[in-house]
């Protein structure tokens, strides 16, 4: 059973609020950052077109997304991305990786991927997007825990489940496990995918996340009473 040592406040504040569908409209991203603000978030995370609009929508901390979904963009598009993000205003980047290069065990070029999007944006918060879901039925657990090491080495802030589109899943308890334990507390580890109750979420905290994507944030906050 999840533990109950979390209260609305706390995990709010460990909340992204998230709107990355590709139909998302300029009214909803609006409304998404101003109910982000109202919820009391940590930051709202959209995609990279929309943060100028985000950031002038509330006075919240604005993620972007790069390299979204599939992660197969040339590392020096993803660096551009962010910095461009960066510039419009966003304070964190959540960056997919080549899935593929972690699949087959190309950990040096996993490696070289983040670490150009962190040279692009060395005083942002930086997320690395692992599709953990994905890694654990391709290759398996020693994959997960070597992509999280990757993440470290290039300089990331974050190790991330998932982006939420991928087939395999989202966010797993197991997953989370392993990816804190890896990280020992050195990096955050943000579980994302999946999560749409107050037990969803509390099962991640109680495994190690600290901090939550949801794009049903109301309704899992709503569940903690």
């Amino acid at each position: 059973m999840p533990s109950t040592r979390w209260d609305r406040d706390q995990v709010a504040k460990l909340v992204d609020h998230t709107l990355l569908k590709p139909e998302a409209t300029t009214e909803q991203v609006i409304a998404v950052v101003a109910e982000a603000a109202e919820l009391g978030v940590a930051a709202a995370c959209v995609s990279p077109s929309m943060v100028a609009l985000a950031t002038s929508a509330a006075a919240i901390p604005i993620a972007a997304v790069v390299g979204f979904p599939s992660g197969k963009h040339l590392p020096e598009v993803k660096a551009a991305e962010a910095a461009l993000a960066v510039a419009a205003g966003a304070a964190e980047i959540d960056m997919v990786i080549d899935v593929g290069a972690a699949v087959a065990g190309d950990f040096a070029a996993v490696t070289a991927d983040i670490a150009a999007v962190r040279a692009a944006v060395p005083q942002s918060v930086l997320k690395v997007i692992l599709e953990s879901a994905a890694l654990l039925e391709l290759a398996g657990d020693t994959t997960l825990v070597a992509a999280c090491r990757a993440a470290e080495d290039a300089g990331a802030d974050f190790v991330k489940t998932s982006t939420g589109f991928h087939p395999s899943g989202g966010a797993s308890v197991h997953a989370v496990t392993l990816m804190a334990d890896t990280v020992g507390g050195r990096l955050g580890v943000k579980a994302s995918g999946g999560i749409r109750s107050a037990g969803d979420a509390l099962a991640m905290l109680d495994a190690g996340a600290t901090r939550l994507g949801l794009s049903g944030t109301r309704a899992v906050l709503d569940g903690l009473g």
